[in-house]
């Protein structure tokens, strides 16, 4: 059950001389008059009834009263709390007539609804912190947005290093015609010096041909001159050319392969290897653009899975309103942070977060109003009807707007009390 003010009565607190009011229950109340004339000191008594010492005004007693401060108020569960007397001691009778203290009071006044504005005039983190530590999850959040920031600020230097890889591998010089490899100059040498070899071979076998060339015609030579050894030449003979034949063929069959490329290559080596290995460096440096990307792909990810996990816990939360939330650290409703809400929407958040503080409490005190629109008021009054919550509120107005207003100490159009006589003096004859 929410509990809130029925009724109350003030007398000789700071600028109150007597006020009653009987605030509506479902609603906003709004106290108005000009400056000085005792608006907030009625909240302040109210404050001091029902939040105890730590609320008592530095100087309580109205400026020229002889009487002291008299507070009384009835409350919507029939307490009734009262400070009076010299000492301003506080009295709070239950409904069945059992006296009580300020814990009594404690079970159901919320701190912040005596002094709302200190919650509003907070930073946006303080006042995120106070929702999380009411919907209790405030510890889960903490964790998620450190994991977040670590995850933010390791994606920020893996696109750092992303963004400076690919700019050095587009920087870097590229060789289509170069071999993949690096050029071995001792290779080229072997591979020239076989060549040369090959072609020694074969210019040997062109000499044994011209040999057998030369040894035939000395033969035939010697056959027409020595007829009787024409036989034993001419097996010589025949012999000698079915050799030279086969030579010749072998010998036509041979191909001289040319060292040009690859003594120019030998002499171009450093060029081609620089060329090589600026490819290499190219290739490298791209490689290591990509993983970098990848990497800073995969922890995008991760902080959206985070983020998504933040959502998802507060989704699940049991908040004041349904559509306020804490986004990276700080209070949101309708999606606006604390300094992109109307004045309204301050009033409303706030309300709602007293009230989920301590759901017994049904009301707030709100001082200096003055600065919302007569159309903000009535969408802040309209709100607290449909919750069913309760708020006393000044404004420096005296327009219809007003619930009452308060002029030199006493609501406006009603009967002033008797003016104060100051107490006689109690003495006897003869005594001093």
């Amino acid at each position: 059950m929410t509990i809130k003010i029925n009724k109350l009565e003030i007398e000789n607190v700071k600028r109150v001389k007597a006020v009653k009011i009987e605030p509506t229950a479902n609603g906003l109340t709004v106290v108005g008059g000009k400056n000085k004339q005792g608006k907030t000191s009625v909240l302040d008594a109210i404050a001091w009834a029902l939040g105890g010492d730590k609320y008592r005004p530095s100087e309580p007693q109205r400026d020229g009263s002889v009487i002291p401060p008299y507070l009384h108020l009835t409350m919507s569960n029939g307490l009734v709390i009262e400070r009076k007397g010299k000492n301003s001691d506080l009295k709070v009778i239950d409904p069945t007539g059992v006296k009580g203290g300020q814990q009594l009071l404690n079970d159901f006044v919320e701190q912040l609804a005596l002094d709302l504005p200190r919650f509003m005039q907070s930073s946006s983190k303080e006042k995120a912190e106070t929702l999380l530590k009411i919907i209790g999850v405030g510890d889960k959040l903490h964790q998620l947005e450190l994991q977040e920031t670590e995850l933010y600020n390791r994606r920020l230097t893996i696109g750092q290093i992303t963004d400076q890889k690919k700019k050095y591998a587009k920087e870097q010089p590229y060789h289509p015609d170069a071999p993949k490899e690096p050029v071995s100059a001792s290779e080229l040498i072997r591979q020239q010096q076989e060549i040369l070899a090959k072609n020694g071979e074969n210019q040997r076998k062109r000499d044994k041909a011209s040999t057998l060339h030369a040894e035939r015609n000395r033969l035939a030579e010697k056959v027409n001159s020595l007829k009787e050894e024409l036989e034993r030449y001419q097996k010589q003979l025949i012999q000698v050319d079915m050799d030279m034949e086969t030579a010749y063929k072998t010998a036509e069959q041979l191909h001289d392969e040319s060292t040009a490329e690859l003594e120019t290559s030998i002499t171009n080596i450093e060029e081609i290897n620089r060329k090589v290995r600026a490819n290499l460096d190219k290739d490298k440096a791209e490689e290591d653009a990509l993983d970098y990307s990848n990497q800073y792909s995969s922890l995008t990810a991760q902080i959206d899975s985070t983020r998504q996990a933040k959502i998802d816990l507060l989704k699940g939360a049991n908040l004041p309103l349904p559509d306020l939330s804490v986004v990276d650290g700080e209070l949101t409703y309708n999606g606006q942070k604390w300094d992109g809400m109307s004045s309204a929407e301050q009033l409303i958040v706030s309300t709602a977060i007293v009230r989920k503080l301590n759901p017994k409490c049904g009301f707030v005190l709100l001082d200096k109003l003055e600065q919302l629109d007569l159309d903000s008021l009535r969408e802040f009054g309209n709100w607290l009807e449909r919750e069913g919550l309760q708020a006393i509120a000044t404004r420096v107005s005296t327009g219809d707007e007003c619930s009452i207003v308060i002029e030199d100490g006493y609501v406006s159009g009603a009967e002033k009390p008797a003016e104060e006589v100051p107490e006689a003096p109690k003495w006897k004859v003869g005594e001093f």
